[in-house]
């Protein structure tokens, strides 16, 4: 007898128990026998799949190829750029000891790889003509977490990072902006479903060594933030540190200018976080590993052969398609399952319905059910799943509308930043006060971090010194 769905915790009761609820009784996560770490389910593993291949089609499209750099990296690459191993040092993860003897150079289990991947790009690189150099890789990283959550903050996660050298710093200032739009942005909107806000993130929250670090922010279904990608310019820090030079069309030796970019299996938590609902995952069908299921409520009067073609027209028009014929479960119990996994779309196909010659289709998102001629069924699921995309996508949307607040000072972001965003200029967050205190480190008292830094018009800030530019508005919120 297979394990009963149950009930999920409400997200309004305790929005991380319902969160860990869903882990669990949809089947993506186990925690792994080392803390911090985990186990990725299939169904789990599909979505990141599913992600992966989106993501990997994008970046190609962008320029850039896959390559693969070892894991283990000495620790004296990582000390050759002091802004980045400080940044890093808390996280990483030393390898003193290897096949029974101690190393004579400690390593590091990669926590991310700009120092072993430029070591490599500064034999690659000689020419004007061997640049731009976009290259990609999709790896495991190690970063002790002190405070672990599965697919937010883990020990061990999934991702792709990106790392590119370029001859002039508007090629790699365009490039990075290229991933996060192009890439990023288009990724998380349009086949997530997630509407993210595209900023430049401040001072504080930049990547360590770079000189400009980019993002998008999601707001998840309790009003946090989610940081689901970032892109950053590098300037020509590692490429100083790492010797990585070209001779330019004038015969002069110049460093590269370079970025690096990523996202990670945090995109599944954020998928959860931000479609999810008391019945656990909503997946926008774009994604969806199974975008439709077609359940046999009962094996009588031909039902099943019905419900294998329906299946294989369905496979026909390119759905992505399951049949479920578990007739020794309650159809009550395989319905329920279906619903904490988020399949877009139910087909159920029983004796009684086909006596009338319809199914009935059951949409994940609404719960709205249709009784559909059985000769129209194929048709009606692929309308059904496009208005299913577009309906989460709305609904993301205004959410994030209705949960941002303009305030006009830093007391007001703070009280709105507790169930939402707050938008205020971000001239306020750079002053002092009498206590020595920018108004950012007021907000950090409250749990609150600027998210992320526009123009008016919504626009990614192309600074972030309020005394070049006084127009910059900052994005302010809680976060996870």
């Amino acid at each position: 007898m297979a394990k009963k769905p149950g009930v999920l915790t409400p997200q309004a009761d305790d929005f991380p128990r319902w969160y860990q609820d869903v882990l669990n009784k949809a089947e993506l996560a186990d925690n792994g026998p080392v803390r911090g770490t985990m186990v990725i389910r299939p169904y789990g593993y599909a979505l990141w799949e599913r992600i992966q291949s989106g993501v990997d089609e994008r970046i190609k499209s962008a320029g850039a190829v896959n390559a693969y750099f070892p894991m283990f990296i000495p620790l004296s690459f990582l000390e050759k750029e002091a802004e980045h191993v400080e940044g890093f040092s808390p996280e990483l993860a030393v390898v003193t000891h290897g096949g029974g003897k101690e190393l004579e150079e400690p390593v590091v289990v990669r926590p991310t790889s700009e120092t072993i991947i430029n070591h490599y790009f500064a034999k690659w690189i000689q020419s004007y003509r061997d640049l731009p150099l976009l290259v990609n890789q999709w790896a495991n990283v190690v970063r002790w977490e002190l405070r672990p959550r599965m697919f937010l903050r883990t020990t061990e996660f999934l991702w792709q990072e990106g790392h590119t050298a370029h001859a002039t710093q508007g090629d790699a200032t365009a490039y990075a902006r290229q991933i996060l739009h192009d890439v990023y942005e288009d990724f998380m909107v349009n086949v997530m479903a997630v509407p993210v806000v595209a900023g430049r993130k401040p001072p504080s929250e930049r990547f360590p060594g770079a000189i400009n670090s980019l993002t998008c922010e999601g707001m998840m279904g309790d009003g946090k933030a989610l940081q689901m990608g970032t892109s950053h310019e590098l300037g020509q820090n590692f490429a100083r540190m790492f010797g990585i030079v070209f001779t330019d069309e004038h015969g002069a030796q110049q460093h590269a200018w370079q970025t690096s970019w990523g996202v990670s299996t945090r995109l599944v938590g954020g998928l959860i976080m931000a479609h999810g609902d008391d019945r656990g995952l909503r997946i926008p069908p774009a994604l969806a590993p199974v975008q439709a299921v077609v359940v046999l409520v009962r094996d009588e009067g031909g039902a099943a052969g019905e419900a294998a073609r329906l299946a294989d027209a369905l496979r026909d028009t390119g759905i992505r398609a399951e049949v479920d014929a578990r007739v020794d479960q309650s159809f009550g119990w395989r319905s329920t399952d279906w619903e904490l996994k988020g399949v877009p779309v139910r087909v159920e196909v029983g004796p009684r319905d086909l006596a009338e010659g319809t199914v009935t289709i059951v949409r994940r998102d609404d719960g709205s059910k249709d009784a559909a001629p059985l000769a129209d069924a194929t048709a009606r699921v692929g309308d059904a799943l496009a208005a299913i995309q577009s309906a989460l996508l709305d609904e993301s949307r205004a959410r994030l509308r209705a949960r941002t607040a303009d305030v006009a000072t830093v007391a007001d972001a703070a009280e709105a930043a507790q169930s939402g965003f707050a938008r205020l200029p971000w001239a306020l967050l750079t002053e002092v006060d009498g206590d020595g205190q920018s108004g950012e480190q007021r907000l950090a008292q409250d749990s609150v971090s600027v998210r992320c830094l526009l123009r008016p018009d919504g626009s990614v800030a192309e600074t972030d010194d309020p005394a070049v530019d006084a127009d910059v508005m900052a994005i302010v919120a809680r976060a996870y």
